[in-house]
């Protein structure tokens, strides 16, 4: 134990001499696994976002902590399941068909981050709240250029139901080009003007509505995907165009990094907030399922690190976790102590080169409307090889053992009743502890 503590205390002690880094999340909307060409051959190329892995380290076993948008995005800011922080489903602007409201008590990572003197900014989706007191300058962020709302009818528009929820700070505003250029854009202009203070460092949330339907790429990027795919599906080219255009911007936003001289101490990551859309032609593989579904296709998402600081390239973690676990990972780098309220948990010692061996269970919620779920929630619960899961309030739960049959094919609830009732208990105990926080707007 005196050895290792030996080999340690020179790290913590550069990380604490260190001056703190800076924080760039990208954050996709229904960015499939499969979608992201460093995990396996696909048909799909996405270069810049395989380089953040290739410069740093790709994780393979990370999963969102939802299915859907709204209560991913609520626990990756707070740190805290999605329920415990009143985002239990996706918050939409039609009210009667809106499923959570985001707990203003609960303080985000900007709100934790700017204790230590960070610039908080968010550019592209919220989708956490569309007035006071739940818009992003009200919730931490000193910068706020992008979407309130949940998805977009036309990337060119920027409209939802005829309404405009683009806003610069509190203005609403009316820009022109197609949304994944104008975040990317924007992102550019916070870099370049972040450069200029070098004493403060920064978070920047880069959250784009890419690839989320409808899906809609640039002309130019479709035909260059038909030109060399000719045979390809035309529900699955148009994907390929809307992921590899994304990838562009991604490799302009690193581009920017580079130039300023911010790159060498920005910890970027790349992930997304669930799994691919399967009938939009999205990419999940080798997972089955998709976005709304608890089979990991709906839930394993890309997530890529780098750091050229502290980083070696060419890292590969297979650690279990959640996209929240960046919440105390990124208060730990930037020399704050988290708060033991949290659910997450931080990825410094995998970053470090080193494991994480504390047993944990991962827990999934989504309430939802309409006929299918009937405002009911669905959950799931992870612990160890065991997956307890319902794609819908309505099913029996299902059991699958994820060392032996990775696809989830073979439900064996029937066939293993302790595995069974212990992961219901655990289950149970989570829903009670979410079912303190409101879910509706009191």
């Amino acid at each position: 134990m005196r050895f290792l503590a030996c080999l340690l205390l020179p790290l913590v002690s550069a990380l604490q001499a260190a001056p703190p880094p800076n924080f760039l999340l990208i954050f996709a909307d229904d960015h499939g696994y499969g979608d992201v060409s460093a995990y396996h051959a696909s048909d799909v190329r996405t270069p810049n976002i395989d380089r953040i892995g290739r410069e740093g380290m790709l994780f393979t076993a990370m999963r969102a902590n939802c299915t859907v948008c709204s209560p991913s995005r609520a626990a990756l800011l707070t740190g805290r399941h999605a329920d415990r922080v009143g985002v239990p489903g996706v918050i939409r602007t039609q009210p009667e068909n809106s499923w959570g409201w985001f707990d203003p008590k609960v303080p985000t990572i900007a709100d934790e981050l700017k204790k230590a003197g960070y610039h908080t900014g968010i550019i592209g989706k919220w989708h956490l709240g569309l007035e006071s007191p739940n818009t992003p300058v009200e919730r931490g962020f000193d910068h706020f250029h992008g979407f309130l709302g949940d998805m977009m009818d036309s990337y060119t528009t920027h409209l939802r139901h005829g309404n405009n929820y683009m806003r610069l700070n509190n203005t609403v505003i009316d820009p022109e080009g197609h949304a994944t250029d104008l975040f990317s854009d924007w992102a550019a202009d916070y870099l370049r003007e972040r450069a200029k203070a070098k004493d403060r460092p920064f978070f920047l949330y880069l959250a784009y509505n890419a690839p989320h339907f409808p899906i809609e790429p640039p002309a130019e990027w479709l035909a260059k995907v038909k030109a060399r795919a000719p045979g390809m599906e035309e529900k699955r080219a148009l994907n390929v165009a809307f992921v590899e255009h994304l990838d562009d911007r991604v490799g302009r936003v690193l581009a920017v990094l580079q130039e300023t001289g911010l790159e060498e101490n920005t910890v970027v990551v790349f992930s997304a907030d669930n799994g691919g859309s399967l009938p939009h032609a999205q990419n999940n593989d080798p997972w089955r399922g998709g976005k709304q579904d608890h089979y990991d296709g709906g839930l394993r998402v890309p997530f890529l690190v780098r750091w050229p600081a502290r980083i070696k390239p060419g890292g590969r973690s297979d650690y279990q976790g959640l996209n929240f676990d960046l919440f105390p990972t990124f208060l730990e780098l930037a020399g704050l102590k988290p708060s033991p309220e949290l659910d997450a948990v931080s990825l410094v010692p995998v970053l470090q080169g080193g494991s994480i061996t504390t047993p944990r269970d991962l827990y999934f919620v989504r309430r939802e409307g309409g006929r299918q779920y009937g405002g009911k929630s669905y959950e799931a619960l992870i612990r160890g090889d065991w997956k307890l899961m319902q794609n819908d309030p309505y099913s029996p739960m299902e059991l699958y053992n994820l060392r032996n049959d990775p696809q989830e094919k073979n439900n064996v609830a029937a066939k293993a009743p302790k595995i069974f009732n212990e992961l219901s208990e655990a289950l149970r105990r989570n829903i009670q502890r979410g079912g303190a926080t409101p879910w509706q707007r009191p």
